[in-house]
């Protein structure tokens, strides 16, 4: 999975209400669907591209199929935020300093 790819996935405002409903916990497409804007099958289409985003994972349970998120997928994202952040604060703490060191040189 790419970031570029999660992300792009979780930039479909229908994708994103379905991956939050999952942080709650594992369901099937049905309760999924239950309350969206969109059919049954349009939930399984956006499943189907949350899970090749490598977002979210499917089980067998019976004749349905119970989603998931994948926390391997979901950490991906996290390690790359954490990198984004970290080059921000250190920019962020660059340029405090230099601003400091300009106002101590000024009369």
């Amino acid at each position: 999975m790419t970031n570029a790819l999660a992300l792009s996935a979780l930039a479909d405002p229908t994708r994103r209400e379905v991956f939050e409903r999952l942080a709650r916990g594992p369901l099937p497409v049905g309760e999924l669907a239950l309350g969206l804007p969109v059919s049954r099958p349009a939930v399984s289409q956006h499943l189907k591209i949350l899970k090749a985003a490598g977002l979210v994972t499917d089980r067998p349970d019976g004749t349905r199929r119970v989603y998931q998120i994948d926390p391997r997928g979901l950490g991906q994202i996290r390690a790359w935020l954490d990198q984004v952040w970290d080059v921000a604060l250190d920019a962020f703490r660059a340029e405090v300093e230099r601003q400091a060191e300009q106002d101590q040189e000024q009369p």
